[in-house]
């Protein structure tokens, strides 16, 4: 074997084993596609995060506007009718995902 095709095999090796790494196979297709999914969950994972920053600045302003205009600091049907939706679509994690909603807007109790 010539040392230029040598070289290129352990770089092909290399690569193969850099792609393996970061995605989990040496298959180059599966490991593209794989790159190209984890590009579209980093998207939401980024749409998330500004929904929840938003969603939680809204919510202290209606708790804020609520306890100034001398009304209570939490309103319980409306806290259940939030957890029964995320219950209704997501199951359990859905109950636990809009407790962790409702803290971010509210604070702990």
């Amino acid at each position: 074997m010539s040392a230029e095709l040598a070289a290129d095999s352990v770089e092909a090796v290399g690569s193969t084993d850099e792609a393996a790494h970061e995605t989990g196979t040496t298959a180059p297709a599966a490991s593209e596609h794989i790159l190209g999914l984890r590009e579209r969950i980093d998207q939401i994972d980024r749409d998330l995060i500004a929904l929840w920053k938003e969603r939680a600045a809204i919510s202290q302003e209606v708790g804020r506007t609520r306890i100034a205009s001398g009304g209570t600091r939490l309103v319980l049907s409306r806290e259940r009718e939030i957890l029964e939706r995320f219950r209704q679509e997501l199951g359990a994690d859905g109950t636990q995902l809009a407790l962790l909603l409702l803290r971010a807007g509210r604070g702990p109790l």
